[in-house]
Order: C-alpha cells, then structure tokens, then sequence
C-alpha cells in the first residue's frame, strides 16, 4: 500500500491531473464560444451564414478520428492538435445542444418581448437566451464532463501524458 502512495506516483497523478483540468479548461471555454456563435448562425434569418454553420457541424460530427487528422495533417504539437481538434468537436456538439435549447423556447415569448418594445438583441439576451440555458444545462454539463473524459484519448492517440494515461 505505501507503494502505491509513494511521491512519485502521487506526483505523477498530480501532473496528470493538471494536464487534465488544463486541457478541458481551455477546450470547454473555445468549445463554448463557438458553439454559441455557431447554434445562433445556425437558427438565423442569414441563409449563407445558416448554410455555413449546418455544413460545419454535420462534417465535424460525422467524421470519426478527428484528432488523427489533425494531428497528422496539420504537423501540430501534441497539446495544440489535442486542443484544436476537441474544440472543433465539441463546438459542433455544444452548437446542437445550444439549437435545441434555443428552439424549445416558445415563440410566444419574443413575441411578449416585441410588445414590451425589446429589440431582437435585448429579447434574445434578456427573454430566449436565460430560459434555454436552464433546459440546456443538464445536457452541456454532459458534454463537459465527456471533454473531461475523452482527453485520455490523448494519450493514447499522440501520447500526451496525463490523468488517465
């Protein structure tokens, strides 16, 4: 028992962990931003910016080994391809949760904000935007706990040391 409690061992969990809380910190944040940017191009009125968003999101969450491809295609260091290519996921996969947040809120309630005199800015921020997040948050904090998860792939795809590994 004392073995397994060593320094060395507690040390290498230890660095391991933070490469872990390091990697997901940095990968939820990207992935938050521009998931939201991509669910709000994705619901809007802008046919061209809509098309953009569905075409980026439907290729990135159809194609499997995502971090191969970057990693080998792009030359890139281990914890750059390992960042890179888990926001560019995740985004795809927080865009959809974000949509359907989005689009569960009934249309009744930018009605209410138009009556009230709200632009479409205010009504999204103030009205659409806090209710969907209490209906998309079960499912996000989902998606962050598996960015949490997922980053032993790292190790075992580009041998990035870290928790799981």
């Amino acid at each position: 028992m004392s073995e397994v409690l060593s320094a060395t061992n507690l040390k290498f969990l230890a660095q391991g962990m933070w490469t872990t809380l390091y990697l997901s910190f940095f990968i939820i944040v990207l992935s938050t931003l521009f998931g939201t940017i991509l669910a709000v191009m994705r619901n809007g009125k802008n046919p061209i910016l809509r098309w953009i968003a569905s075409i980026y999101i439907e290729f990135v969450r159809n194609v499997p080994n995502l971090l191969f491809i970057i990693f080998l295609v792009f030359q890139l260091k281990s914890t750059a391809a390992g960042i890179t290519s888990f926001t560019v996921f995740t985004s795809a996969a927080l865009a959809e949760i974000i949509r359907g947040g989005l689009n569960s809120i009934d249309p009744g309630q930018t009605e209410a904000g138009l009556s009230q005199g709200f632009n479409n800015r205010q009504i999204f921020i103030y009205i659409i935007f806090p209710q969907a997040i209490r209906k998309m948050l079960p499912s996000i904090i989902s998606q962050f706990v598996t960015v949490v998860k997922d980053t032993s792939f790292l190790y075992s795809v580009i041998a990035l040391q870290e928790l799981f590994g």
